[in-house]
């Protein structure tokens, strides 16, 4: 069967770091995180295929840095100098060859002195 589990997430101050982790079982191609704050739309924060080339939303580029490793098929986001703005539910994606898009359920992300 088919899975995808997150791990990560939490309360952090401004200005702090924290890394999520996702494990993915099955053919993985492109592997991501999203994020949806209340209010607002989902948006993709950061993309990396299985060659490790990378896409950053403008918003978290230079803080952000996504990072794959194939043979665990495992994605990570280090997140470094985190604004209030970064609050938000952190969705992450793999899309499986024979079976599409997975999606996690979601890890909550809040930055609050």
């Amino acid at each position: 069967q088919v899975q995808l589990v997150e791990s990560g997430g939490g309360l952090v101050q401004p200005g702090g770091s924290l890394r999520l982790s996702c494990a993915a079982s099955g053919v993985i191609n492109d592997m991501g995180w999203y994020r949806q704050a209340p209010g607002k739309q989902r948006e993709l924060v950061a993309r990396i295929t299985d060659r490790g080339i990378t896409n950053y939303a403008d918003s978290v580029k230079g803080r952000f840095t996504i990072s794959r490793d194939n043979a665990k098929k495992m994605v990570y986001l280090q997140m470094n100098s985190l604004k209030p703005e970064d609050t938000a539910v952190y969705y992450c994606y793999a899309d499986e060859m024979w079976t599409g898009r997975l999606w996690t359920q979601g890890t909550q992300v809040t930055i609050s002195s």
